[in-house]
């Protein structure tokens, strides 16, 4: 009988191709000539010395803020987005808001920290909270994937016998033992063990048990009492006891005790008394292992009643007004199999904990999990809950409040004598997300291997890096119900930045990263440095305000690294006749020269020289209509290293 028990982005960095600091590139690069000239230009030490030159733009303070930000260095990242946001509030992106929070949330400054946040969300900023992802359909891989991350250890209240099937009873715990206090002291003919009856504990905050005494009432009984469900108000109680009521034994056709399911009300603050037998119960199968609904209108059980499509399956009856149920409906083929489905349990988040070894799992018993809709229809994917939930022993009678990530199972992984080493472990869960996906460029889609993925925490501390294989997916173990920032790096792209928020229970979730790539050409210095393009007005060939801003980048970059020769390449508009747009481009190259010559440049390292309308960055060519801000993008000047 008691065998049915259980068988029922570091940096923004300009020329980058490495993953190294600037400090470090810079010194590699100073160290070897033969190195690329171009590769070690610093675009920190670059703007810092345009604003030395007095030169500032809402880009510059970005473009400085990022090249701390996204090496983590928060003080100096901070400082600049400040200023940007003080100085250029009418050109500050979304994402800078959310940036400078971070960047002052680290350093401390909690409440210029919180007035970012309003503005970020203000401005349309979001959470982006990815799905789950699909998991690997190798069934151990799967498995290990999608285990629960709980730690389990022995509850003290152990006896030297079995102990199984605990029930959450108000702040206790109730459960099945054949310790030597068991009623009558009754024995098993099978291994000499007592018959089982009920216990009822008490529990701690943290879950641990005390106090172990008999169930008070006419629960027990000199024959076997085990696995129970009680009602919230603690006023009814459920429990799965042999075919033994007012002192009758009932046998099968095969002389064999079967199970059945008894109800219990409580008399006064702990008596257990007005036992009655359910309904639906019969003397040729068993019926055991009750648990209710989240709303108690249903009772779910384990029985092998007709209908049943193994040795046991899960089933419900409704349960109705006065005192009566509704007839028993088998969960099914999405719940149960040819094999064993036994020890069902419904938590307050309305999911479906059940034991059986019909499923690929660990061996024996395993416990599994599944959501159920309101109708009480099994939704989603059906999930084993992995080791150490699991063994390759039985596990079975799994409870769990999930509010306080407290549980307990019964398991007989304690020895190799099966159900007589039968114990109850506590089970405390810490709720766990897979975050994980993969690294491609956003253009082409293909993967990039070598990407370094950082997580970041809500105070911009490293969590943990890696670097993606050839398969181009990182993979991190995180909190659930926490704010994280992912950022994507890899030379020759941009970084990119996202911020998940992990959900509520333990699963996983799918984050891919895009990179943007740096699609400049080896010697165009002015889309290195990401400068803007340097305009002139219609007919006229001198440095506007906004071009100075521009220039500045070039003449830092120029002081900074003496070896650098720039070629300058001046371009006008389809308008106006071809030779005096020749003369025209001529002279804005050569003003453009000057202006760098003004500031100190040696002449020797520039040339210049115009191109005319011969080079259109567009299809506005003689005789096209287009209107006025299509031609300024042909009013342009270049910036070309040469070797």
């Amino acid at each position: 009988m008691k065998v049915f028990l259980k068988n029922a982005a570091l940096l923004l960095i300009i020329l980058l191709y490495t993953t190294i600091s600037f400090s470090q590139k810079s010194q590699i690069a100073k160290a070897n000539k033969e190195f690329d000239k171009y590769s070690y230009i610093d675009a920190r030490e670059i703007y810092l010395k345009v604003i030395e030159d007095g030169y500032t733009s809402a880009e510059i303070y970005e473009r400085l803020g990022d090249t701390y930000y996204f090496n983590s260095e928060y003080k100096n990242a901070s400082k600049w987005y400040s200023k940007l946001v003080a100085e250029f509030p009418d050109e500050v992106k979304t994402e800078y808001y959310y940036r400078a929070s971070q960047s002052l949330k680290s350093v401390g400054s909690y409440k210029k920290s919180d007035t970012m946040m309003i503005l970020y969300s203000e401005r349309g900023g979001d959470e982006l909270i990815a799905e789950n992802f699909k998991n690997n359909p190798n069934y151990l891989e799967s498995i290990t994937d999608e285990a629960r991350d709980f730690q389990i250890n022995k509850v003290t209240v152990n006896s030297a016998f079995s102990d199984f099937g605990p029930s959450f009873y108000l702040n206790k715990v109730v459960f099945a033992s054949n310790s030597k206090e068991s009623e009558g002291v009754k024995t098993l003919s099978w291994n000499g063990l007592p018959y089982l009856d009920l216990y009822e504990a008490d529990m701690d905050e943290n879950g641990n048990l005390s106090n172990v005494t008999l169930l008070n009432g006419d629960v027990n009984t000199k024959y076997n009492e085990s696995s129970s469900a009680f009602t919230k108000d603690g006023k009814t109680l459920y429990f799965t006891r042999n075919n033994y009521f007012e002192g009758k034994k009932g046998r099968d056709k095969n002389k064999t005790i079967r199970l059945k399911l008894y109800k219990a009300t409580k008399s006064g603050d702990t008596f257990w008394g007005n036992i009655e037998e359910l309904p639906f119960n019969g003397k040729e199968f068993s019926v055991a292992h009750p648990t209710l609904s989240t709303d108690e209108k249903r009772l779910y059980f384990s029985s092998d009643m007709e209908g049943t499509l193994g040795q046991s399956d899960i089933w419900y009856v409704d349960v109705l007004e006065n005192n009566a149920y509704g007839t028993p409906v088998n969960l099914g083929t999405e719940i149960n199999t040819e094999a064993r489905e036994t020890f069902p349990f419904i938590s307050d988040k309305n999911k479906l904990y059940f034991s059986t070894d019909g499923r690929a799992g660990l061996g024996g018993l395993d416990v599994y999990v599944a959501s159920l809709n309101d109708q009480g229809g099994v939704t989603g994917k059906i999930t084993n809950l992995g080791e150490p939930a699991n063994s390759s022993s039985d596990d079975f009678g799994f409870i769990i409040n999930e509010e306080k990530r407290i549980g307990y199972v019964s398991s007989n992984r304690g020895g190799d004598k099966g159900s007589v080493e039968d114990d109850i472990y506590l089970i405390n869960e810490r709720c766990v997300i897979t975050v994980s996906g993969l690294v491609t460029d956003i253009k082409t889609g293909s993967l990039i291997p070598g990407a370094e993925v950082l997580l970041l925490d809500t105070n911009n501390k490293l969590v943990s890096s890696m670097a993606v294989g050839s398969n181009a997916r990182y993979n991190f173990t995180t909190d659930c119900e926490t704010v994280y920032t992912l950022r994507g790096i890899k030379a020759e792209y941009e970084p990119t930045e996202k911020r998940i928020t992990t959900p509520t229970e333990t699963g996983s979730i799918d984050v891919p990263l895009k990179l943007n790539p740096l699609d400049c050409p080896p010697n165009d210095l002015g889309c290195r440095l990401t400068l803007l393009p340097i305009y002139f007005d219609f007919d006229r060939f001198n440095i506007r305000k906004d071009a100075s801003i521009e220039l500045a980048k070039i003449l830092a970059a120029m002081r900074e690294y003496k070896e650098l020769i720039i070629h300058i390449e001046s371009h006008t508009d389809a308008r106006g006749d071809d030779l005096y747009n020749e003369i025209l481009s001529e002279k804005r190259a050569q003003s453009t020269l000057n202006w760098l010559v003004d500031q100190g440049i040696d002449r020797s390292r520039l040339s210049a020289k115009g191109y005319g309308e011969k080079q259109h960055v567009n299809g506005c060519s003689n005789g096209v209509k287009c209107t006025e801000e299509e031609h300024q993008l042909n009013r342009r000047s270049m910036f070309i290293i040469q070797n």
